[in-house]
C-alpha cells in the first residue's frame, strides 16, 4: 500500500496534462497589405486584451479596413488607421479621424509599453470609446502606458511602416492562426 501511493500522486499530478485533447491556441497574426506595395505582419496579445483582439480580427475578417486610407502620420509617433469615412471623404475633411463602427468597447489597459511597433487602439477622452481606430507605434510613447490599450505588435514590416504617408491606402488586411 505505501508503494502505491506515491504511483498515484504521480499519476494525478500528470493526469491534467495526459487528458488535454487540444493543442495549446495559437496566437493570431494578420498581415496589412498596403496598396502601394509592402506588407506589415501583426501579432495580437488575447491575454493582455482580449476584448480589443476579437474587436480588432472580427473587423479585420469582415473586411471594414479594406480601403481605408492612414489619416495621422505624425512622424516619430504614430500612424494611424481605422476610421471608415477615409475610404471616401478627403484626407483634409474636418470629419476626417472620428468615424467608427458604429459602437464602442471598455478599455483594457495592460502593462505592455508603448514602444516602437506597438498596436495601440485609439479613443477620444472616455477610456471606454475606442472602436476601430488602432495606431502603430513609431518610436516610444511612455505618457501613453496605462492610459490606452496596447493590443499587439508589430513583427515584420516597420521598414514599410516608416514609409507610410496620410492618405496611403490598406489592399487588405488577412487573418491567420
Amino acid at each position: 500500500m505505501n508503494r502505491l501511493l506515491p504511483l498515484a500522486a504521480a499519476l494525478l499530478a500528470v493526469a491534467p496534462a495526459l487528458a488535454q485533447d487540444k493543442p495549446p491556441a495559437k496566437t493570431p497574426t494578420a498581415v496589412i497589405t498596403l496598396e502601394k506595395g509592402g506588407q506589415i505582419t501583426l501579432e495580437f496579445f488575447p491575454a493582455d486584451a482580449p476584448k480589443h483582439v476579437e474587436n480588432f480580427l472580427k473587423l479585420a475578417r469582415a473586411g471594414f479596413y479594406d480601403g481605408q486610407r492612414f489619416h495621422r502620420v505624425e512622424p516619430g509617433f504614430v500612424v494611424q488607421l481605422g476610421d471608415p469615412q477615409s475610404k471616401t471623404l478627403p484626407m483634409d475633411h474636418p470629419a476626417m479621424g472620428t468615424g467608427g463602427p458604429g459602437y464602442t468597447i471598455k478599455a483594457e489597459f495592460n502593462s505592455r509599453k508603448f514602444e516602437r511597433g506597438m498596436l495601440g487602439m485609439a479613443r477620444k477622452s472616455d477610456p471606454d470609446s475606442a472602436g476601430s481606430q488602432f495606431y502603430i507605434m513609431l518610436g516610444p510613447a511612455s505618457h501613453l502606458n496605462g492610459q490606452y490599450t496596447a493590443f499587439g505588435r508589430v513583427v515584420s514590416g516597420m521598414e514599410v511602416v516608416d514609409t507610410i504617408k496620410v492618405g496611403d491606402r490598406v489592399k487588405s488586411i488577412k487573418v491567420t492562426f
